[in-house]
């Protein structure tokens, strides 16, 4: 059980399957992730399980777990053991003592519980990290829109301009946290004030982002006052709305459905080749936005956490 040496090895690494195998060589060359951080377990030259985390480029610190795999042609209990063992060695070495793991991501098909194959092994994935102490969080959706699609349409009844600034999102992200229905802004709110929860998603992941703030949009009705806001950007893979919400005093007027438009529409005039966006599959008021719009499910994302 050791990290991989270094790019020269990412072949063994991908030896087995997963979504994510494609994007491996850029994220090694943009430094979204380290060779140290890349894990494999080998009996031989046969690779029985491998892990991996992610962070963004220059940072030296692992921010999710976003690939765990196992070799599933090995007898479950042997492989459930072999997953475990990696984990457990590679956490020890490549995360700082005393805090809680970064969050596990894992992508999923959209039908992963009817195939039998597939929901086995996403099966075997999550009891891998139970055993070291994960919980599930939350099941994702994944959706997208593409070019060939019609824009969704407006109503009218509502007026874009820009953010100001920092403060003036922030404030409007603390304040659509009251009755949120997203898993990880209610376990954000046990821990830390709406303000401070806010804040953090803010500097941690909003900030984070490269492409142009001006694509930001704060919704207004027609004497000014704020709506909602939604916040299109690009992640380094694929053009997003990163963020779209409605004030907890605006709900359930439609307003959604405009802050989408506009969103999705900010980001086709840069003609890029796909919108994507993600929400809990519990959430199904914003579901079904996504859906009135043109969005389609392509898949899945499960979330699990260490207290």
């Amino acid at each position: 059980m050791r990290p991989i040496t270094g790019r020269e090895e990412l072949e063994l690494f991908s030896r087995l399957p997963y979504a994510l195998n494609g994007e491996l060589p850029d994220d090694l060359a943009t430094g979204r992730r380290r060779p140290e951080w890349m894990w494999v377990a080998l009996r031989g030259d046969r690779l029985l399980a491998r892990a991996a985390w992610w962070s963004r480029p220059g940072s030296g610190t692992p921010l999710v777990l976003d690939v765990l795999d196992l070799d599933d042609d090995t007898p479950r209990p042997a492989s459930l053991d072999a997953g475990e063992r990696l984990l457990r060695t590679a956490m020890a070495a490549t995360l700082a003592p005393g805090s809680p793991p970064p969050e596990y991501s894992r992508l999923v098909p959209p039908d992963w519980r009817g195939d039998t194959p597939s929901r086995q092994a996403v099966e075997n994935r999550l009891a891998v990290l139970e055993r070291t102490g994960a919980r599930p969080l939350v099941e994702r959706l994944r959706l997208e829109w593409r070019p060939e699609s019609p824009l969704p349409g407006t109503t009218g009844r509502l007026a874009f301009r820009p953010v100001v600034d920092a403060g003036e999102l922030v404030s409007l992200m603390a304040l659509v946290l009251d009755g949120t229905l997203d898993a990880h802004g209610r376990a954000d709110l046990t821990r830390m004030s709406p303000r401070e929860a806010a804040t953090r998603h803010y500097e941690d992941e909003l900030a984070q982002y490269t492409s142009p703030r001006d694509w930001w949009r704060i919704a207004t009705l027609p004497d000014g006052e704020p709506v909602g806001f939604v916040l299109p950007a690009h992640n380094g893979y694929n053009a997003i709305i990163a963020y779209i919400a409605v004030l907890p005093a605006h709900r359930g007027n439609g307003h959604v459905d405009d802050l989408l438009a506009e969103g999705t529409r900010v980001l086709a005039e840069r003609n890029v080749p796909r919108v994507r966006a993600s929400t809990d599959l519990g959430n199904v008021p914003m579901a079904e936005a996504f859906r009135r719009a043109g969005y389609v499910a392509f898949g899945g994302e499960i979330n699990m956490t260490w207290s």
